[in-house]
């Protein structure tokens, strides 16, 4: 169902005489350290536009989401600066909050309560009047497709309903900037692909900055209109995921033989013309290469001649699998639904 939200009788806005800023989100060296030495985020450096949906693509523990907490003024940053929606993050940190709309990554919902007491809850809290607070749940349940189920008990939500009111509550205050921490973990692969779906539809309709944060490459590649791969709490690669995918050139050698072969495999296709790079993994050993079909036929006469039987081998167009193996050195485990790693 699609909706059109007035922007007009919105009781709300982070500032009104804010200027219109190209930036959304501006941070230089951002940090977090803790107690102990431990480094969570170090030295993180960003630029987004506004209108983007940029993606924050990594594994578990790679630091998404104390990054998004600092700019989120959850947690305050050991070090570095930022501006997000042109505000300060330090000196006008009561600006930010009310400029942006978050939806972290556990939904916490009363399940006793309806979607529609719910949002009317959060829109008081906002500051609404009793009769504004109605009009605007009323517009975020048409919105996010909820108007059927808009008066039963969220405990009989599915998860994918679930998320799709947690973004409405996210969206009560008519924010400029959405930030989406792991919006899609959990969820079966149709409600993954629904909320996919609102999240294109917000970014289009509302022109919502969207900031998300993923461990699955291909809702990296199927929303991000930019990334960037976070690892060991730094930034590794950024781009569109086109240019970072065309960065690596060529095509990519995927070749399976037994663990105890993998190393005299590595050691013999050094000699292959064409290769660019070799990268081991779990599954056996990925080659960059400047021309697939070309060396195919000497790669297999490699390993022949070396007594090394293979298992499978694929060549294929470079993927974000394939960049975060190159920006990493090694695959992102549980990538996604439909994925090669969903181990």
């Amino acid at each position: 169902m699609t909706a059109t939200i007035n922007t007009n009788t919105r009781p709300f806005s982070a500032n009104t005489h804010a200027p219109v800023r190209s930036h959304a989100i501006v941070a230089e060296g951002l940090r977090k350290e803790y107690a102990g030495g431990i480094t969570a985020v170090a030295g993180v450096d960003l630029d987004i536009q506004e209108g983007q949906i940029f993606g924050f693509l990594g594994p578990n523990g790679a630091g998404k989401t104390t990054t998004v907490r600092m700019l989120t003024t959850l947690l305050r940053p050991t070090a570095g600066k930022a501006t997000v929606a042109g505000f300060d993050l330090y000196r006008q940190a009561h600006d930010v909050r009310r400029a942006i709309g978050v939806a972290l990554q556990e939904v916490g919902l009363d399940g006793m309560a309806t979607g529609r007491e719910l949002l009317k809850l959060q829109a008081q809290l906002f500051g609404m009047s009793s009769t504004q607070a109605a009009r605007r749940a009323a517009e975020l349940l048409e919105l996010m497709g909820l108007v059927d189920a808009a008066d039963r008990r969220t405990q009989t939500y599915s998860g994918g309903m679930k998320r799709r009111l947690d973004l409405a509550s996210a969206l009560v205050h008519g924010p400029r900037l959405l930030f989406l921490d792991e919006p899609t973990a959990g969820l079966d692969p149709a409600s993954r692909q629904a909320v996919w779906s609102e999240i294109r539809r917000l970014n289009r309709e509302l022109g919502l900055t969207v900031f998300l944060t993923t461990h699955y490459l291909e809702e990296a590649d199927q929303l991000a209109d930019r990334l960037a791969i976070i690892d060991l709490g730094r930034i590794v690669a950024e781009g569109t995921p086109g240019a970072l995918k065309a960065a690596i050139g060529g095509e990519v050698v995927t070749v399976s033989v037994n663990r105890e072969h993998r190393a005299s495999a590595a050691a013999a296709l050094e000699q292959l013309k064409g290769l660019n790079e070799l990268r081991p993994d779990a599954a056996g050993l990925t080659l960059f290469v400047s021309n697939g079909n070309n060396v195919v036929a000497n790669l297999v006469r490699l390993l022949d001649a070396a007594g090394i039987p293979v298992d499978s081998l694929t060549v294929a167009a470079p993927t974000l699998d394939e960049v975060f193996l190159r920006a990493t050195g090694s695959r992102l485990e549980g990538a996604g639904p439909t994925g090669r790693n969903t181990n």
